[in-house]
């Protein structure tokens, strides 16, 4: 047999190993990951001495992570990819908890060091999450009905 374009099984070969594939189990993990992150940030002022701002700020821009990265985990447990944009809005809450120790008091340094670390994580991976659901390859079966 001949290599020639309308040779199927060599061109599907060859598509199927350019494909950009996204491991979506890692990826759903990487979620809940998140998510408990969001959820430690919810209870960390309730654990540690807090003033009243850190308390409203903490619960707010906690629970707000828990439901994107939750709301990404149940996408991804569908076998469909994270949504791009709503892991972006989690990178930036997480960006907002990186600097709003230094910009709200938060009453104790264990809670400031806690809020700004988790925030950090919370950046890194959901930048990492809406980098990797951006760049793959949709599977065949997303967005057909059933």
């Amino acid at each position: 047999m001949s290599e020639t374009p309308t040779d199927t099984d060599s061109n599907t070969t060859r598509a199927d190993r350019n494909r950009n594939t996204l491991n979506t189990d890692v990826m759903q993990w990487l979620s809940a990951l998140v998510a408990l992150i969001g959820l430690y940030v919810v209870a960390s002022p309730f654990i540690f001495e807090a003033t009243d701002q850190a308390i409203w700020n903490d619960t707010l821009v906690g629970t707000g992570v828990f439901l994107l990265a939750g709301y990404n985990f149940v996408r991804l447990s569908r076998d469909r990819l994270a949504s791009v944009g709503v892991a972006s809005l989690a990178a930036l809450l997480g960006l907002w908890l990186l600097i709003a120790p230094s910009v709200i008091d938060m009453g104790s340094e264990t809670l400031a060091t806690g809020t700004a670390a988790s925030g950090a994580a919370i950046a890194a991976l959901s930048a990492y999450n809406a980098y990797a659901n951006k760049k793959a390859d949709a599977p065949d079966h997303v967005g057909t009905r059933a």
